[in-house]
């Protein structure tokens, strides 16, 4: 029988971990992400209509899913003898720090398009909606790790997404409090590329563990 330290194989090199990255949001209207990197495992430029929505908290990005499940249950049998996925939801969580036209109108939900400043006093003004409709984005987050042949990026894209839910902003003066925008985003399938989320990996760092994670 083989000893332990043969029979395992741990690889503490390829633990990863966002350090930093961004997080971008662009009009259904702009062209799906394709491929995130090129020949050279270089980043891609994004499609037109791409814009990064600024720093965010320290909490990052945060994505959570929701899990249904339908159990069948059978006569002697102490557990379900078929389970299925009822549903399976993607959700992103961020709170936006800067204040712009895209963090404003993704907190609010209005459309900001035809939102211009006051021509002499510079001043904006945005109405609630009073039933706001759902807005949909292209939402692209990417996470940027290192690694010893350079950086490494892990994203996820959803093509078809929509605020649905928003936390609590604080006028306040505290030490490590931003008036932040913080606003929950839920992926939707997109019928036309026939997905409601997609992982990238990529970077040069990442081509060169390739045989290392057993692709």
């Amino acid at each position: 029988m083989p000893a332990w330290e043969t029979l395992k194989r741990h690889q503490n090199h390829l633990i990863r971990k966002a350090l930093e990255g961004s997080t971008f949001v662009a009009p259904t209207t702009s062209s799906a992400i394709a491929a995130l990197t090129g020949s050279d495992s270089s980043l891609n430029a994004l499609p037109a209509g791409y814009s990064d929505v600024g720093w965010m908290s320290d909490d990052g990005a945060q994505f959570s899913s929701d899990v249904d499940k339908s159990d069948i249950s059978s006569w002697g049998s102490v557990e379900p003898t078929r389970r299925d996925i009822a549903s399976d939801v993607t959700t992103l969580q961020v709170s936006l720090q800067e204040t712009n036209k895209r963090t404003i109108g993704l907190y609010i939900g209005a459309d900001m398009t035809a939102v211009v400043p006051d021509p002499s006093s510079g001043e904006v003004v945005v109405d609630k909606p009073d039933r706001p409709p759902l807005r949909f984005w292209r939402v692209l987050t990417i996470g940027v790790d290192l690694a010893d042949a350079g950086e490494i990026y892990i994203a996820r894209f959803l093509p078809r997404a929509s605020v649905t839910d928003k936390d609590d902003q604080n006028y306040q003066n505290g030490d490590d409090e931003a008036l932040g925008w913080p606003v929950t985003l839920t992926a939707y399938m997109d019928s036309t590329l026939g997905y409601s989320e997609r992982f990238y990996f990529g970077g040069p760092g990442w081509e060169a563990l390739l045989g290392a994670m057993g692709f």
